[in-house]
């Protein structure tokens, strides 16, 4: 699938909703993400789980363990979360796989709200 950059967005969004209104909150962030990579890929989009985010230092590439929850259309940046409030540190998570990868866009989903769109914030890498 070849779609622009705020399309994916917007479909993953989409996907998240529906996931969430099928499952509601309250569950593992483990549980959201396979349900949330199966809607991805059943709407024909490329989408990984867990891929790993190496840090270059000093023109060493090490992997340290980090993981992106899901990469779609090799584009976004999808992090999940299931908590009661979304803390700083989360949004600096995704900050810092923004530019460790070099991917422009990344979506934090919080499923353990009522309402989805509540629990949704958009973060761009030099846009």
């Amino acid at each position: 699938m070849n779609l622009e950059i705020n399309q994916v967005s917007g479909q993953i969004v989409d996907a998240a909703m529906k996931v969430h209104s099928a499952l509601g909150p309250g569950l593992l962030e483990s549980a959201y993400e396979v349900c949330l990579l199966c809607e991805l890929h059943k709407r024909g989009m490329e989408a990984d789980a867990q891929v790993a985010v190496p840090i270059v230092y000093e023109s060493v590439r090490i992997d340290a363990g980090y993981r992106i929850d899901l990469l779609v259309e090799d584009s976004v940046i999808v992090e999940l979360k299931s908590v009661s409030d979304v803390l700083p540190i989360h949004r600096a998570q995704l900050l810092s796989y923004l530019k460790l990868s070099g991917k422009k866009l990344g979506l934090l989903i919080n499923f353990n709200v009522v309402h989805l769109k509540d629990g949704i914030t958009r973060m761009v890498n030099k846009l």
